[in-house]
């Protein structure tokens, strides 16, 4: 059956089918909130936009939940602490707006340097007010952006080549990234008494919420306009009101605020202020693409794939290609090691070899986790709450970097002792075979980690291959690839990929086969 996904609010056509592709879709949009939760019972996904509140209790209704998906940025409306717990991961649109809220900013700055809206209200009420609406350019003037992220260098930009200067403040960002974007780079306290236009594209959090109050409006130029495309509450709109009024700044522009939806405002009653109702992302374009990504993500996750841009994610520092088609071989090492140790090591280290030793490890050794734990535990075992999991059984996770490797470019090591015994294994990921498994407890084979597969270690003797093809011949199971092995004393190892199940009748018969010292048996994604 097709895993099934809640979606909560309206999303664009081609999200739908996004979805259609991989999940059975349920269409809840306008439902209220205990028909949601009983529709989620056995749901796998929910979808929603900025009006559904996903807080602890939603989610617990869904125990069969995997993945929250919010079609746009902000997860405001969504308890990410509850979900990470539960073992859930969100997902957002990080990327779909940008260039739709950039878009939107400049035309707030040009409408409120041009009192457009004022401007078209006047002349609607049967008045030619030319001489009463002169505006100003914004050619010259100093653009202040608090965040340089996307958005915000997208808006950069596209100040510049209306020739402004533009000035930022962001402690994340390099003096040499900021020089490169043709950005002077000057700390808060700056931006706001240089500023002709403010502009603000930062997060809504506990360092950004009420960042622009009394005070600050009090710094800032009697001529500045503050313009916030970004979230509400960074703005405390009452002090904006106060500051319109007064005339200690000279306008507004705004499409975010603190409650939503909002209809009922101080800045209403307040001059030279241009008010949108949460237009940011709302383009035909940023919708397709919101929809788009986010039902993209929610069906990677539900295949099992590790989403990279998940919220609740802590993968450390940016996933390279490089890196990324090493994940799978690391959560099927984690499998294997567990499978064949019949247990998790307190210590469970995970090595990056070679090439890819000079990314981060964190990646690997959270997917090496996700595969071993998923023997340990019945709970569903993601990558979000695999570290959780493994801190509840006592494992510790080690991460290690070695630069050197003998066979190949790259690969991945899990070692660990179970039982008293050190065990280890290794993998790779090649052209031809996909992820391989190369080592076993120092024995050197290159089986492909997927479909159905046998480890064998045998007696290192003649014949012992020719049992053990011979039973599964008798018992129709064709074999597609066979390894052999050695260590250097007496056993060897095989490792036998077979074109359908083995059942354990069939399992039990080859451990009784004369040579036969240890069999484990893998059926791989």
């Amino acid at each position: 059956m097709k895993p099934k996904v809640v979606v909560a609010e309206e999303i664009s056509d081609a999200g739908i089918a996004a979805l259609l592709e991989f999940c059975e879709v349920d269409l809840a949009v306008g439902v209220d909130r205990s028909d949601l939760l009983r529709r989620l019972s056995n749901a796998r996904g929910l979808l929603v936009r900025s009006a559904t509140r996903v807080d602890a209790e939603m989610i617990a209704a869904a125990p069969n939940l995997d993945v929250i998906g919010r079609a746009g940025i902000g997860v405001d409306n969504i308890d990410l602490d509850a979900a990470t717990a539960a073992g859930v991961l969100v997902v957002n649109a990080p990327h779909a707006n940008v260039i739709s809220a950039a878009e939107h900013t400049m035309a707030l700055i040009l409408a409120q340097a041009r009192r457009i809206p004022e401007a078209d209200a006047s002349l609607r009420g049967g008045e030619w007010n030319r001489a009463q609406l002169g505006g100003v350019e914004i050619h010259g003037k100093v653009l202040g952006v608090l965040g340089l992220g996307k958005i915000g260098t997208l808006v950069s930009e596209r100040a510049k080549a209306f020739g402004m200067k533009v000035v930022a403040y962001d402690p994340f960002v390099s003096d040499d990234r900021a020089r490169r974007m043709g950005v002077d780079l000057i700390d808060f306290e700056e931006v706001l008494t240089t500023a002709d236009f403010l502009t603000i594209h930062l997060p809504r959090n506990r360092h950004t919420e009420g960042m622009l109050d009394a005070e600050a409006f009090k710094k800032m130029k009697t001529s500045a306009r503050v313009i916030n495309v970004a979230r509400g509450g960074i703005v405390v709109e009452d002090d904006l009101a106060a500051a319109l009024r007064s005339g200690e700044i000279g306008g507004a522009a705004i499409d975010v605020y603190a409650t939503e939806p909002m209809t009922s405002s101080p800045l209403f009653d307040a001059p030279s202020i241009v008010m949108t109702p949460h237009l940011g992302a709302s383009t035909v374009e940023a919708q397709d693409k919101a929809g788009i990504a986010v039902a993209e993500s929610i069906a990677a996750t539900l295949r099992g794939e590790l989403v990279l841009t998940g919220v609740n994610l802590d993968l450390g520092p940016n996933v390279p290609p490089e890196l990324s088609e090493f994940l799978p071989v690391a959560v099927q090492l984690g499998r294997v090691f567990v499978g064949l140790a019949n247990g998790v090591p307190r210590d469970f280290t995970v090595i990056a070899e070679g090439a890819i030793s000079e990314f981060s490890v964190k990646p690997l050794a959270l997917a090496a986790l996700k595969g071993a734990l998923s023997f340990v535990t019945d709970r569903p075992v993601t990558y979000v709450n695999a570290l959780s999991i493994a801190a509840q059984h006592g494992i510790a996770v080690r991460e290690m970097a070695q630069a050197s490797t003998d066979a190949y470019q790259s690969s991945i090591r899990i070692t660990g002792t179970v039982d008293g015994v050190d065990r280890v294994v290794a993998g790779t990921a090649t052209a031809h075979k996909g992820p391989v498994l190369t080592e076993v407890d120092g024995y050197f084979i290159e089986v492909r980690l997927g479909g159905n597969t046998l480890i064998v270690r045998n007696d290192d003797t003649p014949g012992v291959i020719g049992r053990l093809g011979g039973y599964l011949g008798e018992n129709d199971v064709n074999i597609s690839d066979m390894v052999v092995g050695r260590s250097g004393d007496e056993a060897a190892m095989m490792g036998v990929r077979v074109d359908s199940r083995i059942t354990e009748e069939q399992l039990a018969g080859i451990e009784k086969l004369d040579g036969i010292l240890a069999v484990r048996y893998f059926e791989f994604d």
